[in-house]
């Protein structure tokens, strides 16, 4: 006799396993707006602090860099970044 249908469609992943909670698992938080510009404040801060650095350093740019990374870790800090964000 052939096989029926139960009615139940099963995700299966690369090794043919199921996979489990794909519901919710493939949606995306892109967070908030906010939670970028203070990520992207502070890796302009810590690309600022490496370049001074290269090829000797140059301290007060160094703590310019320290400084911008400081300001993006507190502008999280306010926008809750990982408190809110994170899912």
């Amino acid at each position: 006799m052939a096989e029926q249908a139960s009615g139940t469609v099963e995700e299966t992943g690369a090794t043919g396993l199921p996979v489990h909670g794909t519901g919710h698992a493939l949606e995306h938080n892109s967070g908030k707006p906010m939670s970028w510009v203070a990520v992207a404040v502070i890796t302009v801060g810590f690309v600022v602090g490496g370049v001074a650095l290269v090829p000797h350093p140059t301290w007060w740019a160094f703590w310019l860099g320290v400084g911008i990374a400081v300001v993006g870790c507190l502008m999280t800090a306010f926008a809750k970044t990982f408190s809110d964000d994170w899912y």
